[in-house]
């Protein structure tokens, strides 16, 4: 049996969906909070239970049975590693005996602000005595399209990366490489840097756009206190401001770009392009 954390969560729908199609739905254990917002699951026949990252006695009881789990980082940045902790410790308690774990590309080395509480929880999971894989997953092109928008309706794309590298992906294909690793695709114990086929730069993303739309969108490269002021102004929380000013920072020293191939690998094709990413999102705003 499969479990999957924060089930309800954008991830999470997309993994059980995934999940749906390799094993039989009775098999399939979502975990979240609500279970009143979970009909859609229980309709499809998938174990709905409820439990909270900070209630362990709740992780405990909605844990067993499960063989395998989905650990889905959690979404308060210094809350995080206390909270994944009390998943690990719950799962070894209930009888799992494996653990995946969404992760960020490079947490070892990229100095993002989110990547030393993904690091801890590497090295607990690993010394858990669990078996275990790590999914670092890279930037997401859905955190991109956010950007398309205002790109748009102001005539130019702003950020903080000078030529700095994305190897993005869809949420759907990370949520791909999720399921293929706890169907059984990948192998134990292994760290996966799972990224995009083909990296890009602003300018490139700018230009990208500015095709599809038939609109001349330049990229205006702004220093981080500038943006962070930017993005303060549209009214972002500041850990959102924060989140996304250091990723662009960083991208200016390689932490957001891999020429690693694990995440086509373990989806069986490539990855979704940029000019996929972008089609996709000014269709839909249209």
């Amino acid at each position: 049996m499969i479990a999957v954390t924060g089930a309800n969560g954008q991830l999470g729908k997309l993994v059980i969906e995934g999940l749906l199609k390799k094993v039989p739905a009775a098999d399939i254990v979502a975990i979240v909070r609500n279970p009143e917002t979970a009909t859609a699951f229980q309709q499809a026949g998938v174990q709905v239970r409820e439990a909270d990252y900070d209630r362990p006695e709740s992780l405990e009881v909605a844990l067993r049975g499960a063989d395998k789990l989905l650990l889905i980082s959690a979404v308060m940045p210094g809350q995080r590693l206390r909270q994944h902790r009390t998943v690990i410790d719950a799962a070894k308690r209930s009888g799992v005996s494996f653990v995946a774990y969404t992760s960020m590309l490079k947490a070892d080395t990229s100095g993002h602000v989110l990547a030393p509480e993904h690091l801890a929880t590497e090295e607990y999971l690993a010394g858990s005595g669990l078996t275990y894989a790590l999914l670092r997953n890279a930037w997401y092109l859905e955190n991109h399209m956010g950007m398309v928008e205002p790109a748009l309706q102001h005539g130019v794309l702003v950020g903080s990366a000078k030529e700095g590298r994305f190897a993005s992906a869809s949420r759907a294909d990370y949520a791909g490489a999720a399921v293929a690793v706890l169907t059984g695709a990948g192998e134990l114990n292994r760290t996966y840097e799972l990224a995009g086929d083909t990296s890009f730069t602003m300018s490139e993303f700018a230009s990208e756009l500015s095709e599809q739309t038939g609109k001349q969108i330049p990229y205006n490269d702004l220093d981080p206190d500038a943006y962070r002021s930017l993005l303060s102004g549209l009214g972002l929380p500041p850990m959102i401001v924060e989140v996304v000013v250091d990723a662009d920072v960083k991208a200016q020293q390689g932490a957001f770009d891999s020429s690693s191939s694990d995440l086509s690998r373990l989806l069986g094709h490539s990855t979704t392009t940029l000019a996929q990413a972008i089609r996709a999102t000014v269709r839909s705003q249209q």
